[in-house]
């Protein structure tokens, strides 16, 4: 299973958060775990607006723990502008469409996401 993690995925997996335990084995397991450009994007924006503080650049923070950065396409562009407004949140929407994309499973918290249909795996 190659999985996208969203991106409070991402923060608990880097404070080693308990929440995390039912899924860890799972992404530990995985040929490929992906982080996408979105979320470096989303978190380095609330950083800047110190809503947060990540431990470092997170291009590095991602080689560090071996998941692979996932660009944006522009047929993850298109997918995402086609998505029906299920979530007002543009960054989730636009994993939602690169996970649909790329055939990932979607690692998340936001059961709002599921009703987009896609592959989900519940955190």
């Amino acid at each position: 299973m190659r999985l996208l993690l969203d991106s409070h995925v991402l923060l608990w997996w880097l404070d080693d958060d308990a929440r995390l335990a039912p899924v860890r084995d799972i992404v530990i397991a995985a040929p490929m775990v992906y982080v996408s450009a979105a979320t470096v994007w989303e978190l380095a924006l609330k950083s800047s607006l110190g809503k947060l503080v990540l431990p470092g650049p997170l291009t590095g923070v991602l080689a560090a723990n071996h998941f692979d950065e996932l660009p944006i396409t522009g047929a993850h562009a298109e997918a995402a502008v086609g998505l029906p407004a299920v979530h007002a949140d543009p960054f989730d929407r636009m994993l939602v469409a690169q996970a649909a994309v790329e055939r990932l499973t979607l690692v998340t918290h936001d059961l709002l996401l599921a009703k987009y249909g896609g592959a989900l795996l519940k955190v």
